[in-house]
């Protein structure tokens, strides 16, 4: 049984809904993350779980049993849920420790000593209970209030944009801590958050949502290499599309060359293979586009990206169209220099060309697999 289950929420301000009939589940000692960009709703949902809003139809479930519903809502003290919150939310006039042992009233003390001990611990602050949060630095009282949130090992962990305060470095590293720090503790876990890195970094799952419902519910991998609709492709990772032309059921031309599927390629509402040159738009990541000084095949730099270890390369081919390419830095080309270029793409994602789109034109997305050459 999930540890979380939402089934077809919903949630409105006035006359417009935020949530609309979102579903989802999370295990026991997952972390899941809400992904999306502002004003998508994530938050609310957050809000829903958490017990701060209440729904209009369809029920959130923790560990089995239902705590809200169109018709029952669960005080949030009563929800055994714990919360990490963007601005940190310590109390400036208490001590780190007081601030971690806040959720520990009912314990005796030489167990609340001990818990907050641990927890210090836990965070990479063993020894720093007596300091004030003032004395700490963000990142440092970011882990705090996460300690805070894990002392009365609550059922559920919720974290709302918990590194916005931070710096881009300092939000990297403490993802990964706070992931570490987490799954140490076993606790289920919940993230909200608009930065796809935080997202990779820390959530075993991600949902993507947009105008209040989810678009893909998946592991990182599938979200960037498998993407279910056009706005998960367009929303995660970078990358373009270019027109491409479908020959046959396994086929499928664009500028660069032919993509040859090792599956058919379902082209269309019912038909299993098309020969009407049915015209889909093909994804294709920076990383599917590899230079190579010895290939024929060859496209203008545009604009470049210097990343340290990589540069991302903006190139525009033959056709005027322009692609992405992330090369190794050692690779320095300058704008207006021609490279070589080849393909290495493990499998291709198609949609249907909106534009151009005949009867047979593929409906949604379809995944194939690149034959490379011999």
């Amino acid at each position: 049984m999930p540890l979380l289950e939402l089934h077809d929420i919903c949630h409105t301000y006035g006359s417009h809904r935020v949530v609309d009939r979102l579903s989802f589940a999370l295990e026991q000692g997952s972390i899941g993350c809400l992904l999306g960009p502002s004003g998508c709703g994530k938050t609310t949902v957050l809000r829903c779980i958490a017990g701060f809003e209440s729904l209009q139809c369809g029920e959130i479930r923790i560990k089995g049993r239902v705590v809200s519903s169109e018709h029952m809502h669960l005080p949030p003290e009563r929800r055994r849920i714990g919360m990490v919150f963007q601005d940190y939310a310590l109390f400036p006039h208490l001590t780190v420790a007081d601030n971690i042992a806040f959720g520990l009233r009912r314990m005796p003390d030489g167990g609340r000593a001990a818990r907050v001990e641990e927890l210090l611990t836990t965070i990479g602050l063993p020894g720093q209970g007596r300091k004030y949060p003032h004395e700490l630095s963000g990142g440092q009282q970011q882990r705090v209030s996460l300690a805070r949130a894990l002392a009365p090992s609550p059922d559920l962990l919720l974290l709302d944009e918990p590194f916005s305060n931070l710096d881009v470095d300092l939000r990297e590293r403490l993802s990964y801590e706070v992931r570490d720090i987490i799954k140490a503790s076993g606790t289920t876990a919940i993230l909200v958050t608009h930065d796809q890195n935080e997202a990779f970094a820390i959530a075993d799952e991600i949902g993507i949502m947009n105008e209040g419902r989810i678009q893909q519910w998946d592991v990182p991998y599938n979200l960037y290499h498998r993407p279910q609709s056009r706005f998960v492709a367009d929303f995660i990772g970078q990358g373009v599309f270019l027109p491409g032309t479908v020959l046959d059921a396994q086929q499928v031309e664009v500028e660069l060359g032919l993509l040859a599927s090792k599956a058919p390629l379902e082209c269309g509402q019912g038909c299993a293979s098309c020969d009407r040159q049915c015209h889909v738009d093909v994804l294709l990541r920076p990383d599917d586009i590899v230079h190579d000084d010895a290939s024929p095949m060859q496209a203008e730099v545009v604009h470049k990206a210097f990343r340290g270890a990589e540069i991302l390369y903006t190139l525009r081919l033959g056709s005027g169209a322009r692609v992405l390419s992330l090369v190794p830095s050692h690779h320095n080309h300058a704008i207006g220099e021609r490279i070589g270029i080849r393909l290495d793409v493990d499998h291709v994602v198609t949609f249907r060309n909106d534009f151009d789109a005949p009867a047979c034109a593929v409906p949604g997305p379809n995944v194939v697999h690149l034959v490379k050459p011999a």
